[in-house]
């Protein structure tokens, strides 16, 4: 994955959550999530690169094609050859990441971030792969790293955003995420064609009915 390019990083319950390629928010109507988030099992975050170079500002499903045995084994001789290479770890993380090696890739990943700490792509990756190694904590610390880095990084706040409500049950956190995504982009939209703002409305309208509930 070239480190210039944003993949979900957005986040399904099985799929690996910025504004790029690979990354799509895979997120299912209302309905499914929520029996998901009840399995454990749908909602998922999104990636930021995809596993060759290049540049995209258009988020894509994590989900695709393992990477061949050839290429793993060319990207660990080239990350034996020049260990100090932070792309050459970041590539390999990609492949890890594509193949669903998740601590492989986390362990490909932070080699990366030793070398180029400044890269929010890989920090969200980095935080996608703890999700989806059941650690969602570090997954969101990971996150917050990206958008400090980049405070216009998308992916990262819409993934912050899914970890921290499907995981963590931490719902006033996850609007506020997905609110401060809306800041940077009123069009941010997740990967089943629903808004942001729409998700935001339906958490917030539920809360408004509780409260006229109470009067």
């Amino acid at each position: 994955m070239s480190s210039q390019h944003q993949k979900k990083s957005a986040i399904t319950a099985d799929e690996k959550p910025s504004t790029v390629n690979r990354q799509t928010a895979v997120v299912l109507s209302l309905c499914a999530l929520l029996v998901g988030f009840i399995a454990g099992t749908i909602f998922g975050v999104m990636k930021t690169s995809p596993l060759t170079g290049g540049s995209s500002n258009v988020s894509q499903t994590a989900a695709g094609k393992q990477p061949p045995v050839e290429m793993f084994q060319a990207l660990e001789a080239e990350a034996a050859k020049n260990p100090q290479t932070a792309e050459v770890w970041t590539q390999l993380g990609n492949a890890y990441f594509d193949a669903d090696q998740y601590r492989k890739a986390i362990a490909a990943y932070e080699k990366s971030l030793a070398i180029d700490p400044a890269n929010p792509n890989v920090w969200t990756d980095l935080g996608v792969m703890y999700r989806l190694d059941k650690q969602p904590e570090k997954a969101v610390e990971m996150f917050s790293k990206a958008m400090a880095l980049d405070p216009k990084h998308e992916v990262s706040r819409m993934n912050k955003g899914i970890v921290l409500l499907y995981d963590l049950q931490d719902e006033p956190g996850a609007v506020e995420a997905w609110e401060a995504l809306l800041e940077i982009n009123p069009l941010a939209t997740f990967g089943d064609g629903q808004t942001v703002d729409e998700r935001v409305r339906h958490y917030k309208e539920g809360h408004d009915n509780k409260e006229e509930g109470r009067k």
